[in-house]
């Protein structure tokens, strides 16, 4: 049960944009607050349903990706839509070493080879006591070996060219879970849909 509530729902917003990726269980609670609609694909096209009209849609489904209480049991919904939501998420990202591992594609950008996670460092291309700062612009992936041989220099002085500059990523949130998550087949026409339309930047 745990596992299923915890499991994926794709999130519509009232432009029938995908904007998110939510819990069975937050899907559940928007659904009976009235905040969001089921959306069921039916012979090529798409119907929505509130909370109530989904339990009936419920009665008599025997397949496993169901939630069963007490006293009813009731579909696992796929896509919900939200009634009260026109906007896209912003398309900030946070700046943390999970992200920049992402930005810069778990590749030491000075000698360009891939590597594990756990064999890369995070450098300063302007090290710190030479006023380079912790930013999404002066922080590069870095192998070991060419982390040691830059030491507390720029890439000029240690004769090494950087691979790509270090810019700010502006992923939108829907090219980024399009890559990244697991996806319901019921999903992929909005998925899909996200990523032609995606902006898309240098």
């Amino acid at each position: 049960m745990e596992e299923i509530l915890s499991s994926n729902v794709l999130v519509l917003n009232r432009l029938w944009q995908a904007v998110n990726i939510c819990s069975v269980r937050r899907a559940f609670m928007l659904l009976y607050q009235g905040h969001a609609q089921v959306v069921e694909s039916a012979s090529g096209s798409f119907q929505t349903m509130t909370f109530a009209q989904w339990y009936s849609f419920s009665r008599g489904y025997e397949g496993s990706d169901v939630v069963s209480t007490v006293s009813f049991t009731i579909r696992v919904p796929k896509v919900i839509l939200l009634l009260f939501f026109d906007r896209m998420p912003k398309k900030e990202v946070k700046f943390t070493r999970h992200n920049i591992f992402e930005r810069d594609h778990n590749t030491c950008q000075y000698c360009g080879h891939k590597f594990d996670r756990k064999d890369l460092n995070l450098d300063h291309v302007i090290p710190r006591d030479r006023g380079g700062e912790t930013s999404w612009e002066n922080i590069v992936c870095s192998c070991v070996p060419c982390n040691s041989r830059k030491g507390n220099r720029t890439p000029q002085e240690a004769h090494m060219r950087l691979l790509h500059r270090p810019r700010r990523p502006k992923w939108r949130p829907m090219l980024h879970l399009q890559l990244s998550k697991p996806r319901d087949d019921s999903w992929k026409h909005f998925v899909d849909l996200a990523y032609w339309n995606v902006e898309l930047s240098d």
